[in-house]
């Protein structure tokens, strides 16, 4: 049996630590190196082209995941990254499939499901659970009816009222009338099916809006 050579990048060493010693009960898997940040990955990286697969946070300092995973595929390299973050939101999970990830785990993800991908993805294959899938979908379709849904003056009107702009406010900067604004307003709420601006905001920020 090939053995997987892996990296672990994450900034937190507890978790760094113990993932490496989870890993160490399994022959087939050979933990290389563990690293802090995006750049010391990418250091080891470049000097490394034996690597299978890297368990990869997002939220790293210097350099975090998404530079990562745009930085592998610049430098046309074979590692095969698995993100392994507590972010659940499909905004995140979205991010990572389309910039090359071959899996995405929580956090909390069990034993026995880590191993099983590892294997998956060091094949060569990508593999996201039903869960993690459907919120991504949801995202993408979310995503999709949103950059239909509001006229252009109803995107920039939005766009201000997030920003705590009040309707004279906003009718002076885009050179109408309150009145004006107001009706775009009240077109917003009713498109997005809110009742006042409080809702509106933390709707249209929900699906991506703004």
């Amino acid at each position: 049996m090939k053995t997987i050579k892996l990296i672990i990048a994450d900034d937190h060493e507890l978790f760094r630590n113990g993932l490496k010693e989870l890993l160490k009960k399994y022959s087939d898997i050979d933990v290389v190196d563990c690293v802090a940040d995006g750049k010391e990955f990418i250091d080891v990286l470049k000097n490394n082209s034996e690597l299978d697969v890297v368990l990869l946070d997002i939220t790293m300092p210097n350099m975090d995941g998404f530079e990562v995973l745009n930085e592998i595929k610049s430098l046309n390299k074979s590692v095969k990254p698995i993100i392994i973050s507590m972010h659940d939101e499909g905004n995140y999970i979205a991010k990572c499939a389309k910039n090359g990830a071959y899996s995405y785990l929580l956090k909390n993800t069990d034993q026995d499901e880590l191993i099983k991908i590892i294997r998956i993805v060091s094949g060569g294959k990508k593999y996201f659970s039903p869960k993690i899938s459907e919120k991504m979908i949801n995202y993408m379709s979310e995503q999709t009816v949103s950059e239909h849904i509001l006229s252009k003056k109803e995107q920039e009107v939005l766009e201000l009222l997030s920003k705590g702009l009040t309707t004279k406010e906003i009718a002076l900067k885009l050179f109408v009338s309150s009145r004006t604004i107001e009706t775009h307003r009240a077109n917003i709420i009713k498109k997005l099916e809110v009742k006042n601006t409080a809702e509106l905001i933390k709707k249209a920020s929900k699906i991506n809006l703004i």
